[in-house]
């Protein structure tokens, strides 16, 4: 069996989900690094992970889908023999007014972001409950605490992954597997960098700290929280959002 810590992490390509994967190879994990469909930017992932040390399995599958999810899994075992730390950070938006909405946009971002949740810590549990170790963190969202106009499914899809670790986190604590979440405010991505000043503006006006956050920050609690230090916390949502949701 390998002596270093071995993370999965979903949606790893790019974004915040890379960040993830850097912070955790600098922590001395092996990564398991998750991606749909951008191989060029899951090599740069790759790259960057490896300089700090880190043995990387690049695994191109859709999350949203159960089958794809047991052939990771399979993968991660075949050549780690272990998974330490399961991060689920795929997701997907569709936005629109409730009535504008198609079916089709709601199923599809549930399928993409619960469903795969779902699916990706029902594989973990196998592995963790026979370790008697583990530690599965989600990225959900402030919507999903709090719900926004034009999110219905985004906000039920994330809402959704707290109910789950709440419960999950009862079913698995007697394993030595803690599971909690995280609830990241407005972050800096490429699709923050495209808004006019005005939105900007008008976000940072409802937070308190009065600045985006960065990908850095939600990396930073998953580190945390996978230490040794978040042993004793398990269920919990952390929100990491600039004092917005007080």
């Amino acid at each position: 069996m390998c002596n270093k810590k071995v993370a999965l992490v979903t949606g790893a390509g790019r974004g915040i989900g890379r960040t993830i994967a850097i912070e955790l190879s600098k922590e001395g994990y092996n990564i398991a690094l998750n991606f749909r469909s951008n191989e060029e930017e899951a090599n740069l992932v790759k790259e960057e992970c490896e300089k700090n040390g880190a043995e990387v399995l690049l695994v191109k599958a859709d999350v949203s889908i159960f089958e794809e999810c047991e052939k990771i899994f399979k993968d991660i075992k075949e050549k780690f023999k272990r998974l330490d730390l399961l991060v689920n950070n795929a997701g997907i938006t569709k936005d629109n007014l409730i009535i504008r909405m198609t079916p089709k946009d709601f199923n599809d971002v549930l399928e993409a972001n619960l469903n795969s949740t779902f699916y990706c810590m029902k594989l973990a549990s196998r592995i963790m409950m026979k370790q008697r170790y583990g530690k599965i963190i989600s990225i959900s969202s402030i919507v999903g605490l709090h719900g926004n106009a034009g999110q219905v499914n985004y906000s039920a899809s994330k809402a959704g992954i707290l109910g789950m670790t709440k419960s999950l986190a009862k079913e698995l604590a007697s394993r030595n597997v803690t599971v909690n979440a995280i609830a990241p405010g407005f972050i800096e991505t490429s699709m923050t960098e495209k808004l006019p000043e005005d939105i900007i503006n008008s976000m940072l006006e409802n937070i308190p700290l009065a600045k985006l956050g960065r990908p850095k920050d939600i990396a930073d609690t998953v580190v945390f929280l996978a230490s040794d230090k978040a042993n004793y916390i398990t269920g919990q949502t952390i929100s990491v959002d600039g004092g917005m949701s007080i």
